[in-house]
Formats: structure tokens, C-alpha cells, sequence
């Protein structure tokens, strides 16, 4: 049997002022995770149009496996303009494809074989998606590892999602801002970011807890374990998708056998280097690929 490691989620176009970019974490992370010799998948859902069209083509051309059924909704976009101080904000368009992603017998078989899976909060903003990502986790075997990468964003969240979310996944990844955010949602105002990751750990039973923190570092936790990297210093091209390869290089290696400190050295190298690249899918360097097999 083959053994998949699959992102599931959000697919769309970042409409930016200079053109747009494919984006979505599902397709970034699937990418990343495939460059370590493994099976990986993008499962989301495109509009019967042009730009769902355009969708497939660019993965086909990055050769990223997908399982992409076309619906009767538009193709999803994301309207990025840019203030005097070129500070993005986003309107992430609604009742859009990736809203509606379909649980189909083929999506059944996927998860029943499927190794690891990575989804977030944001493509659960819908009932039909919410429950096929539901129905997707539930369908796979006892040992996958199931990361739960939380983007928040905009309002597309609530307590309720987090929390089943947090009940369904091993591996919890987020941000410094996320962790404030959350502090807040579970009234736990008063706590420490390192202290909330421990409470947050024991609370949901899980396996590890990834906390990243832009330029200052990032941390990984679990049972009787605290690993610390600094983000290294690099001449930034773009940030675009490099939360995403972080994600797929941790998993990889750790599906590999490798260490949790091993895993989190790798993952960050990778991400430093994809913010020295353009786009969210550059091929990684041999001396972190051959290192994270």
C-alpha cells in the first residue's frame, strides 16, 4: 500500500498589486514534504474556470500530486493591496471553491493510507469543508501524525473549531501573535509564551507543540522536551511559503526516524532558505534534502 503525506485545505490566487500567486498552505506544504522522496498530495477544490484551470496547470508544472474535484463555485482569491508602508491586508473572498471541498470515496481511500496530514483553521470556515477535513481525519490510520497548523485569519475562526481541531491533531504548530490570540480565546491572559505551550501540551494530549517566532526563533515542545533554534540571518527575498516548508521538512524528518532537535534544525535551515527565493516552491538544496531522508 502507498503511503501518502497529504496538506488539506485552501487553494487560490494571492492577487497582489504586481500579478497573482498561487498560494495556499496545503499545495506548499504537500511540495516541501514531496522534495524528501515521499508521496505527497494537495486535496482542495477548484472552480470549473479559468483560474481553477490555471491551478492545475501550475501544479502539474511543479509537479505536485493533488486531488482537486472541480464544483460549481469560483476558484478561490485573495485581494492583497499594500498601504503607503507596504503593509499587506488581505480579503480573502468567500462561498468560493475551496469552501466546498467534497468528501468522495476517492478522498476516503486517500486518508485510509495516508502517513501524515497537515491542515489549518482557516479552510474549516465552512460547514462543507469543515466536515470533509473532519471526515478525512477520522479516516486515517491510528499512527498518522495529524498537524494542526493553525492560521488564524481575519475573523474565519472560532473557539469551538480550535478546539476540535486541537482534539483531532498530535502536533500543534503556531505563531507567537496565534499563541496571544488563543491566550486570550482560552482565558489564559496571565501566562508566559513558554508556559502556555506546556499547558496547551498537556491539556489536548499532545505529541509536540511547534512555536515559531519570526526573527526570534522558533521552539519545539513535547513530553520532558524543549528545543530551541534561532532563525538565521539571510537576506530575504520573500517570506512567501516559508512557514509552509518548515512544516513539510519537520514532518519529513521525523517520518524519517530523525530526532525532535535533528527535525527542528533541519526545518529551520529550510526555511531560511526558502525566504531567500522567489515564491512559496523553490527546490531545496541537496545538503538539507540528503540530510532529512
Amino acid at each position: 500500500m502507498k503511503q501518502y503525506i497529504v496538506g488539506i485545505g485552501e487553494a487560490l490566487w494571492d492577487c497582489l498589486p504586481e500579478g497573482k500567486k498561487i498560494g495556499g498552505a496545503p499545495a506548499n506544504f504537500a511540495f516541501h514534504a514531496g522534495q524528501f522522496g515521499y508521496e505527497s498530495i494537495a486535496i482542495s477544490a477548484v472552480g470549473q474556470d479559468k483560474l481553477g484551470e490555471e491551478i492545475l496547470a501550475e501544479f502539474d508544472a511543479k509537479n505536485v500530486n493533488y486531488f482537486l474535484p472541480q464544483v460549481d463555485y469560483p476558484t478561490g482569491t485573495v485581494q492583497v493591496t499594500l498601504d503607503d508602508e507596504g503593509i499587506p491586508t488581505y480579503d480573502i473572498k468567500e462561498g468560493v471553491a475551496w469552501d466546498n471541498i467534497p468528501f468522495t470515496p476517492e478522498m476516503e481511500a486517500i486518508a485510509k493510507q495516508t502517513r501524515a496530514v497537515c491542515f489549518g483553521s482557516l479552510a474549516q470556515r465552512s460547514p462543507v469543508s469543515r466536515n470533509s477535513i473532519q471526515m478525512f481525519l477520522e479516516n486515517t490510520p491510528k499512527d498518522c501524525l495529524k498537524i494542526f497548523d493553525i492560521n488564524l485569519r481575519q475573523q474565519f475562526y472560532t473557539k469551538e473549531i480550535i478546539q476540535s481541531s486541537l482534539k483531532q491533531c498530535n502536533i500543534l504548530k503556531i505563531n507567537d501573535e496565534e499563541l496571544v490570540t488563543i491566550g486570550r480565546l482560552f482565558g489564559y491572559p496571565g501566562l508566559d509564551m513558554e508556559n502556555k505551550c506546556w499547558l496547551l501540551l498537556g491539556k489536548y494530549n499532545l505529541d509536540m507543540l511547534v512555536l515559531t517566532c519570526g526573527v526570534n526563533g522558533s521552539y519545539v515542545f513535547a513530553p520532558n522536551v524543549m528545543s530551541f533554534q534561532e532563525t538565521p540571518k539571510v537576506d530575504v527575498t520573500d517570506t512567501v511559503g516559508a512557514g509552509d516548508s518548515f512544516t513539510g521538512t519537520f514532518t519529513a524528518a521525523i517520518l524519517a526516524g530523525k530526532d525532535i532537535y535533528e527535525a527542528h534544525k533541519l526545518a529551520v535551515e529550510a526555511s531560511a532558505y526558502v525566504c531567500t527565493q522567489n515564491g512559496a516552491m523553490p527546490v531545496l538544496p541537496e545538503s538539507i534534502l540528503s540530510r532529512g531522508k
